[in-house]
């Protein structure tokens, strides 16, 4: 049986890296003893998959794991159990059964939702000016950075990879692009404001709060994002 778990990465295990998040979740499961499908070799692993490995630093309310369970737990008791062993930080939100032919978290992400706010002191602009400068900032034809590479360096447009962005009472949301095909960190297009405004983003100046994260059902003409958390189903 697929199951989908959602849950969220807040206080100091957001200085946790995803390697270690995935170790963590093994020995989760284990102490909560949840009945998790292995591979087969000489090396059996959990069969576990993350959505979307988020950065080092940022806190998140929508995070999605995907495991393969034999013995059938009620969502509620699955919830109770791993909560139980989990620490502070880290909770798990939801525990549904997806359909048998549903990918995996990994490979059907294509955007998420964030929140960034500044750090006390570290505003490229008073809160009164960012709603104006950020409409006038997305609302250009093209949103040019420069990328490096080990190699090269060249400019690339991430307008497209923008779905939305606007700020009201000092919190910025946005919802990028987000996946294997296209990625789009949300530091790169604070970045890219901040140089709009002449400006250099300092290394500490922002806070990043990952709100959800979503599937595209839709086709290459039209966009129809769906939280991966609505494509699966309680277990009574």
């Amino acid at each position: 049986m697929k199951i989908r778990i959602k849950f969220e990465k807040t206080g100091v295990m957001k200085f946790i890296g995803h390697l270690d998040i995935m170790r963590y979740f093994q020995k989760a499961m284990r102490r909560a003893e949840i009945d998790i499908a292995y591979s087969e070799g000489f090396s059996p692993h959990q069969v576990m998959s993350f959505a979307a490995p988020l950065g080092v630093g940022l806190t998140s309310e929508g995070e999605y794991l995907d495991i393969e369970v034999g013995m059938c737990l009620s969502s509620a008791d699955a919830i109770n159990r791993l909560n139980a062993v989990m620490v502070d930080g880290m909770k798990v939100l939801t525990f549904k059964k997806l359909p048998d032919d549903s990918g995996n978290a990994m490979s059907i992400v294509a955007a998420a939702d964030y929140r960034v706010m500044f750090r006390e002191g570290s505003s490229l602009i008073p809160d009164v000016e960012l709603e104006a400068k950020l409409a006038e900032f997305y609302n250009r034809n093209e949103i040019v950075i420069l990328k490096k590479t080990k190699k090269s360096e060249k400019e690339v447009d991430i307008k497209p990879m923008v779905y939305s962005l606007s700020a009201k009472d000092g919190v910025i949301s946005m919802q990028l692009a987000t996946g294997s095909v296209n990625n789009l960190k949300p530091e790169l297009l604070m970045e890219a404001f901040a140089a709009y405004l002449g400006k250099e983003l300092g290394e500490f100046a922002i806070m990043v709060h990952r709100v959800d994260v979503y599937a595209d059902l839709g086709d290459e003409n039209n966009r129809e994002l769906v939280s991966l958390g609505d494509l699966g189903e309680d277990i009574a």
